[in-house]
């Protein structure tokens, strides 16, 4: 049997009657996250015929048209045509990013996986909450759930396998953690990844004209702050818990 030669990425794949998927690489990392950001912004800036929305993937984008407008061949032309514009592994990431700055509880009743995840990062409780606490992360894609975001890379220590069973129920804001990455929870849900910090964030907004709060490509730094004050400024400032937001500079 001969042996399968591996993936060369890029890779442009047809799913379905109406999409496209561009592919950078199989796993997540740095350049094909980037890649994937930077290769939807472009997108975004082109005029395709037929083409009705984009999004993204850790290290994908899909590409939706409407096939009576434009044939695949022609849609796969113009995606093929971009991905030999530059080397995308290395492209800016998009204008118009923001850096959050997130008031979180680590640890107490709020946030009750903090110690279970700390032993088996290899660190104190206190250490746990130093390194999470100080890690700037970047929403790689979003998904799951309406504006839930994945956040990452963390540090290697904190390369921690999902749990073999399900916590039945984390609130809205919760912060979970697994496989170098975060998850701020839009919505009470259950979930396989565990609970160690709890935010104000109300990622989700269908009143306001542009509902999701977060955007891929934005940056966060979730700081440590009391129970107490959590609490207060949760009660203080409903959406954002008294989130800080900024804009970052191109």
């Amino acid at each position: 049997m001969s042996r399968q030669e591996p993936l060369k990425f890029p890779i442009i794949r047809t799913v379905g009657l109406q999409g496209m998927l561009v592919t950078f690489a199989d796993a997540l990392s740095e350049p094909s996250n980037r890649a994937a950001l930077g290769f939807q912004a472009a997108l975004g800036r082109m005029v395709m015929e037929g083409v009705i929305e984009t999004s993204t993937s850790l290290a994908s984008v899909f590409v939706r048209f409407d096939p009576v407008l434009v044939s695949h061949d022609r849609v796969r032309a113009q995606l093929g045509a971009l991905l030999a514009d530059r080397d995308w592994y290395g492209a800016p990431l998009p204008e118009g990013r923001r850096f959050w700055r997130v008031p979180t509880v680590y640890g107490t009743d709020l946030a009750p996986q903090l110690a279970e995840a700390a032993d088996a990062a290899g660190m104190s409780e206190a250490q746990a909450i130093d390194s999470l606490g100080s890690s700037r992360v970047r929403v790689l894609t979003i998904g799951f759930a309406a504006s839930q975001p994945y956040l990452g890379t963390l540090s290697d220590e904190w390369n921690l396998p999902r749990q073999t069973a399900l916590t039945p129920r984390v609130p809205q804001g919760a912060l979970v953690q697994a496989i170098r990455q975060f998850v701020l929870f839009t919505a009470p849900a259950p979930t396989g990844w565990r609970h160690v910090g709890q935010t104000g964030l109300r990622l989700f907004r269908p009143e306001s004209e542009d509902p999701f709060a977060l955007r891929a490509g934005d940056e966060l730094i979730f700081e440590p702050v009391a129970r107490a004050d959590f609490l207060r400024l949760r009660e203080d400032d409903p959406n954002n818990g008294g989130a800080i937001v900024t804009e970052i500079a191109s």
